[in-house]
């Protein structure tokens, strides 16, 4: 399943299963088309419209909270914590996502990350969040977990968020673009050995 995630930086992903469904896509260097366009919350490397066009199509379908969808045209589905939904025969879980000794990412903001089902495992990606409670009860194959700090998790939070959750694979995101080197993946990885099966994706 892996071989079918493709990490293009930040937190952007390419994930290809029945649909072809990219994460929070931000400096997308080639033109591709997305079926569905997940997108955490609004802040500008996460919510870029050019860069959601650069992948939409007519029949596109884009997944985001009312703040973000507001900037965005086309078919828009609007989520808040909590929301089910299946688009496209894809399973989506809308989760939270928020800072509990920060302020960039308010809890009150209601933006989310998301557990989606591709090819029968169940993925999921953080957004820009902190080590949080809630990630306890989350049942997922794949993690993708923020590491650098700053404006998400440290590392050696992400190892404690990792070793809630469980996941058969961790993959590290959210560093060597704005925040963040691939140190911070590296001592997740570190912190995971022989617990949790750790994968540090090459940027593509």
């Amino acid at each position: 399943m892996v071989e079918n995630i493709h990490w293009l930086g930040h937190d952007t992903f390419k994930i290809i299963g029945e649909k072809v469904i990219f994460t929070d896509p931000f400096k997308i260097k080639k033109k591709d088309l997305a079926d569905i366009i997940l997108i955490t919350h609004e802040h500008f490397d996460h919510c870029s419209p050019e860069d959601v066009k650069a992948l939409q199509g007519p029949d596109t379908i884009i997944v985001a909270p009312p703040d973000c969808a507001k900037k965005l045209s086309g078919k828009v589905k609007t989520v808040k914590p909590g929301d089910k939904m299946t688009v496209e025969g894809m399973e989506i879980v809308a989760v939270p996502s928020y800072n509990t000794n920060k302020k960039f990412h308010p809890k009150t903001n209601a933006w989310v990350g998301y557990i989606f089902t591709v090819r029968g495992r169940k993925i999921y990606i953080a957004g820009d969040t902190d080590y949080i409670p809630e990630m306890k009860n989350f049942k997922v194959d794949i993690a993708l977990l923020p590491v650098s700090g700053t404006y998400v998790m440290t590392a050696e939070e992400a190892i404690k968020a990792a070793l809630d959750i469980k996941p058969k694979i961790a993959i590290p995101m959210h560093y060597g673009s704005i925040v963040g080197s691939e140190d911070d993946a590296k001592k997740f990885a570190e912190g995971l050995k022989g617990k949790i099966e750790v994968i540090i994706l090459k940027e593509e």
